[in-house]
């Protein structure tokens, strides 16, 4: 059994990392039940909340610079320390990346955004067609979509890869990662 590290992860670590992770994971089914069963009810919503979603985002990617990454909680190998760094990183960019390409795409198709009913881009409404918006930029937004949807993909995959990892940690190794993170101490 390795020796846990005794370093406490801040209140603001915790929280951070737990409202980023049950939003980008509500946002990420929602938006796949969306796409799939063309639910356009629920796009202001889902829009809504990415756009909250990104200054959380942003705030956790500031605090990760200005805190750096924890120390493990067991000794690891090079290869494990460079894949955990990896995923870690991958979902911090996914997290910035997800509501950026999806305002991109949805000013881009002349649909507009906003929050929860207030206007932050309006609809470019096509004047022959009532109803029906005009694209603002067709090649950026077909781009943003392809990325906003590749991904989310990528974000689902690196959310696996990061519970195996915890669950990894906290069955196999037997460590204080996943305790750290709930803010629990071993024993």
């Amino acid at each position: 059994m390795h020796t846990d590290s005794h370093t406490p992860l801040s209140a603001t670590t915790r929280h951070l990392h737990w409202v980023l992770a049950l939003a980008m994971i509500g946002l990420t089914a929602v938006g796949l039940y969306m796409a799939e069963f063309e639910a356009w009810a629920l796009y202001p919503i889902h829009k809504s909340i990415g756009l909250l979603v990104l200054p959380l985002a942003l705030a956790r990617a500031a605090w990760r610079l200005k805190e750096g990454w924890p120390p493990a909680a067991s000794p690891a190998t090079a290869l494990q320390q460079t894949l955990a760094k990896a995923v870690h990183g991958l979902l911090l960019l996914c997290t910035l990346a997800m509501p950026i390409s999806g305002m991109t795409f949805s000013g881009a198709s002349g649909h507009g955004f906003g929050i929860f009913g207030l206007t932050l881009m309006h609809h470019n409404a096509d004047p022959q067609r009532p109803g029906e918006v005009l694209p603002v930029h067709e090649g950026l937004s077909q781009l943003a979509q392809s990325v906003h949807s590749a991904l989310g993909y990528l974000l689902i995959a690196l959310l696996l890869l990061h519970v195996v990892g915890a669950i990894k940690h906290h069955l196999l190794d037997r460590d204080a990662t996943l305790l750290r993170m709930l803010g629990r101490r071993r024993g």
